[in-house]
């Protein structure tokens, strides 16, 4: 394995299938199974999940939510989908251990920097919910934070195409796929790899971005191979 830790970014989108609602089950049991692969060979899992397939805070506020009420319910929507994902791990045969950024035991236990450490050392996949636990702060911002407390060798962004692309691949056919880009470039570009507060994190902590299609199975150990899947986004 090249990346012996790793923090995995999943959308809540991505994991509710084509439509991007709810929890698909077949996606779920993909996901575990893949996850899984990567964790006996050796590879260190935190795992940053979404929650825009069941509520998105920002869209909320739109429709006339309290921006704070509407990003606290998008906080509880990633609890729920980690949920999800630790009980799929734990059928799977995985040791998952679900640690959540504002207190809630015995849903999971309060987020420590440390005892996540520990966690992944003792061979836990580790799922950290509820975003920063702030609002204003998506869970990009806090799959990079994340990141970078936990000393990862890479970010690795899951999503529902194959890398980053000048335009929406899904909606223009034509759209040019970049292999690697630097943060200066993809800045410059306004490429969408992950919001600012995010990508500013990762830019300046020097952590490395790989951006892949996690709906396409296997795709994931070779990204931890290190064999050239999706796109790299570095300093």
């Amino acid at each position: 394995m090249k990346y012996k830790r790793i923090l995995l970014k999943l959308s809540g989108e991505s994991l509710g299938g084509d439509d991007g609602n709810g929890i698909n089950n077949i996606i779920l049991e993909s996901y575990c199974r893949q996850i899984k692969e990567i964790s006996d060979a050796g590879c260190q899992v935190a795992i940053v999940v979404g929650g825009g397939n069941i509520f998105r805070g920002l869209s909320g506020s739109s429709e006339g939510f309290d921006r704070v009420k509407g990003d606290q319910m998008g906080m509880l929507a990633t609890v729920i989908n980690s949920l999800a994902l630790e009980s799929g791990l734990t059928r799977a045969g995985c040791k998952a251990r679900l640690f959540t950024s504002i207190r809630m035991e015995p849903v999971g236990e309060l987020y420590n920097r440390d005892r996540v450490n520990d966690a992944l050392n003792n061979g836990y996949i580790c799922l950290v919910a509820g975003g920063t636990g702030n609002p204003f702060f998506t869970t990009d911002s806090a799959s990079a934070l994340r990141a970078v407390e936990l000393n990862c060798d890479v970010l690795l962004k899951g999503t529902r195409v194959d890398g980053v692309y000048d335009s929406d691949p899904e909606k223009n056919p034509a759209a040019k796929k970049f292999t690697t880009v630097t943060f200066d470039e993809a800045i410059a570009k306004k490429l969408r790899v992950m919001d600012i507060t995010a990508f500013a994190m990762c830019s300046e902590n020097l952590m490395p971005i790989i951006v892949f299609n996690m709906n396409s199975y296997g795709t994931l150990e070779k990204v931890v191979k290190g064999e050239g899947v999706g796109t790299l986004v570095y300093a």
